[in-house]
């Protein structure tokens, strides 16, 4: 059996203790609010993670693209969920074929997507997308929102089945009091929503949405029926400077490869290593005082005080941000204690492939 000490570095390790632990708190949860958890895999991109997941209670997994579609549904995850609203009716066919649950914002993708269940002879579960104050997806008002619905409901090959109010803001909102307001706000959008749609006779059986910044908030939501939470698996800095206290399971590994000068030692674990979008480094675990620094591509700086680590020496560090920063990588080496139980591939990057 591997060790860590075996690892070619840098390397991203999972805490199987740690993310086992992380699990069974969402799940207990979430079962305790009355709701269901359908959490993102956009955050590990994983079908052995998202297999875990299903088999703690989740009701299926949230995808991001029509590559992690076709990943999860290839591993026979079920109930899956893209949440990212498409415009290309070629994807969409794709999409269909998955068996993926699908968002929609605008009335032409409603057409498109009732052509692409025509032509498979499937009838595709719809939500409408609706913008609840990121401005980044959605329908631009609960009635436009109402009047998607509409036309959902009366497509032949669609099925309507409800509503997404997913809040990009509310994960990272600045502290617990801001994220209750953005999370109160975004719902009561929301509710806008559901009452017109409730009023026309419409479908409101699912009301998806919540994050990990915001689940402790939203499982007292009355309208959200599920939660999309998906990073709480891993965890990194920027959650926890939000204050959530979910265990920190992914870590990445690197080497000492230059100590030649005082106060500092060079990892082999640079931009190519770790997310780099939250405008702060990585944390070296069990080497409290020091300080990370970015050393270029492949390269990092940790500067301490006293006790440096020697060369050779093995760090771990908790990344800024896990979701971009587990894109980085092909493999994650799921770990108890010192021993890598098993190498579990991840879907790397988020472009596509074209087809033939």
């Amino acid at each position: 059996m591997l060790t860590k000490q075996q690892l070619p570095t840098p390397a991203l390790l999972l805490d199987l203790d740690k993310f086992e632990a992380n699990i069974a708190r969402m799940a207990a949860r979430i079962k305790e609010s009355g709701k269901v958890l359908r959490p993102h895999a956009k955050a590990h991109k994983c079908v052995e993670i998202a297999k875990r997941q299903i088999a703690a209670g989740a009701i299926g997994v949230c995808v991001a693209t029509v590559a992690e579609a076709e990943l999860m549904a290839a591993g026979e995850i079920p109930g899956l969920l893209l949440t990212s609203p498409v415009a290309d009716p070629l994807k969409m066919a794709r999409i269909v074929e998955t068996g993926a649950m699908v968002v929609v914002d605008h009335l032409q993708q409603v057409a498109w997507y009732d052509q692409a269940a025509q032509t498979a002879n499937r009838i595709l579960d719809v939500l409408v997308d609706l913008d609840v104050g990121d401005h980044r997806t959605g329908a631009r008002s609960p009635e436009d929102a109402a009047e998607i619905a509409e036309a959902v409901d009366q497509a032949a090959n669609l099925e309507l089945r409800g509503l997404q109010a997913y809040s990009v803001l509310g994960s990272h909102a600045g502290g617990l009091e801001d994220r209750k307001r953005v999370s109160k706000e975004s719902f009561q959008i929301a509710s806008r929503a559901l009452g017109i749609m409730l009023r026309r006779g419409l479908s409101t059986e699912i009301v998806t949405g919540g994050s990990t910044g915001t689940w402790e908030i939203d499982t007292t939501v009355p309208d959200l029926t599920e939660l999309q939470a998906g990073s709480y698996v891993f965890m990194d800095l920027a959650y926890r400077r939000e204050g959530l206290d979910f265990e920190h399971a992914l870590t990445v590994l690197a080497t000492v490869v230059s100590a030649n000068h005082p106060g500092f030692v060079t990892v082999d674990a640079g931009f190519k290593a770790f997310a780099t979008d939250r405008g702060y480094g990585p944390e070296a675990v069990d080497l409290p005082g020091s300080k990370y620094r970015w050393g270029g591509d492949e390269f990092g700086y940790v500067d301490l005080a006293e006790g440096l680590p020697k060369l050779g020496a093995r760090l771990e560090f908790i990344p800024p941000h896990c979701d971009p920063t587990a894109n980085l990588y092909d493999t994650i080496y799921a770990c108890r204690g010192e021993q890598v139980e098993a190498l579990w591939p991840l879907k790397r990057g988020s472009s596509d492939i074209l087809r033939s």
